[in-house]
Order: structure tokens, then sequence, then C-alpha cells
């Protein structure tokens, strides 16, 4: 099921999958939409949980307000979604932008999380290896999908871009301190040719009290759509067991 819902004050689209799981929210990336996780991550999810996703302001078939792109904006419409339309405690997978957004729920809500999957995430924006800057191309592919799902002009998909790669250099800002207050289990899933520093994951990884690591070989912050069914099977081990992990060898867990 698919259709707009009105989402503090604004119209959001939203998508529900019926079934009588645990809630389950999908988090999509940066200028991307909850529709691109319905090859590579649905799958690992759909047959066990109750699965919500919604279009972030600003992105796929959700218009743009002011202010939207930043992530205090994008925490603020997580936590109203999860409180107003899935109404109880949800597990969160979040991709890029979407793996941040869950982070900060986890961090600040954690009464609304029972476990986060972060794919290409990072927790302060120097955690990705540099960038090089927007020279202001867009495929047609990328304008033909804005064209046609946002309510938004054809000609605004450039703005938001361009206040995206700003945001990108100077967002999110949370330090170790911050994170280590996720209790939840927390997956932290990265590509062996990430964006996203490799120093930075595994600083996650030992940061967060329960959490897991994984780096998928072969791939890029794409990794979902490159090696899917490695991706699945990594997000299906996690959430079939949460309990804390007891392995022969401890060297990082009690």
């Amino acid at each position: 099921m698919a259709g707009y819902i009105n989402l503090c004050g604004h119209q959001v689209h939203s998508y529900e999958w019926p079934n009588n799981g645990e809630a389950l929210l999908l988090l999509h990336g940066g200028l991307s939409q909850t529709s691109h996780f319905d090859e590579s991550v649905l799958p690992a999810v759909e047959d066990k949980f109750h699965i919500f996703g919604y279009d972030r302001t600003g992105h796929g078939f959700t218009g743009n307000r002011e202010g939207s792109m930043h992530f205090e904006y994008q925490y603020e419409e997580a936590v109203a979604y999860i409180e107003d339309v899935i109404k109880e405690s949800a597990h969160l997978i979040g991709h890029s932008d979407g793996a941040i957004i869950a982070l900060m729920v986890a961090m600040r809500r954690p009464d609304l999380v029972r476990s986060v999957v972060a794919f290409g995430g990072n927790f302060h924006y120097s955690g990705t290896l540099p960038m090089p800057e927007w020279d202001g191309y867009i495929s047609p592919e990328d304008r033909a999908e804005h064209a046609a799902t946002s309510p938004d002009a054809p000609e605004t998909l450039d703005g938001k871009i361009a206040k995206m790669f700003s945001i990108w250099k100077s967002e999110p800002e949370f330090t170790v301190a911050d994170i280590e207050q996720i209790k939840c289990p927390v997956l932290v899933l990265v590509g062996d040719d990430d964006v996203i520093d490799h120093k930075h994951s595994v600083l996650m990884y030992e940061s967060i009290p329960q959490g897991r690591l994984a780096v998928i070989p072969g791939t890029s912050h794409q990794a979902h759509k490159e090696k899917p069914e490695m991706f699945q099977y990594f997000i299906r081990e996690f959430l079939s067991d949460l309990s804390y992990p007891a392995t022969k060898m401890p060297m990082r867990r009690n």
C-alpha cells in the first residue's frame, strides 16, 4: 500500500507492506527514494516483518520544504513517522543519509528503536573519503525520474543536489561519546570500496556497545545493488538473532 499521508503538516509519500511481524522502517539514501529498495533490500525482510517506508521531504514522491535536507529536520520527521504512523518501536534499516537518521533516532529516542542496520553510514562528516566537487552534471535518467515522481518543478533538482553536496561537507557532527549511547544492536555494513572511510566504520562498530561489523567484498557505496544476495544474507543473519554475540575467542567483547 502506498499513498500520501499528512505528517507534520506536510504531504509525505508513505509505504506499508502488510505482515503481522515486528515493525521495520526503511530509510532510503540521500537524493534517493524508497522504491529503490524494492529489489535490493525488501527481499531480505518482507516475509517476516511489517515493513514501512516513506520518501523523506524533498525526495522521491514527497515535495520539498525549507530546511528539509538538513539532518535535524530529517531526524524529527523520522521520529514523527514512527510515533504517528508505525505507533510502536521498530527495526530501522538505513542507507547512507538514511543510516545517519537511523543512528540519530537510536541515540536520542531509544524507546522507538529495536535494532539498526546502518549501511554506508557515518556519524561525522569527516568519516568519508575525499569526494570531488559536484560538476553540475545530472544524468538524463535522474532528471527523468525526478520529473516523473516529484511534486516539485523539474528544475529544482539542481538546487537539491547542490544543497546536499554542501550539507555533506558539514553534517553530521556527532562524537564517539554520542554513538556510545546507542544501546540497541547495530549492524555496521559497508562495501570494501565504500565512500565511508574504513577507519570510521571500524570506530563506529567498536564504539557502539552492541555493534557488529560486516564488510562486503568487491562492492562500493551501492553494495545492496552490486551484490544483493550477499547483502541480504547479512541483514537476515543479523535480524535472526539480536542477542549479544557469544564467540569462541572474544577480543573486543566481554
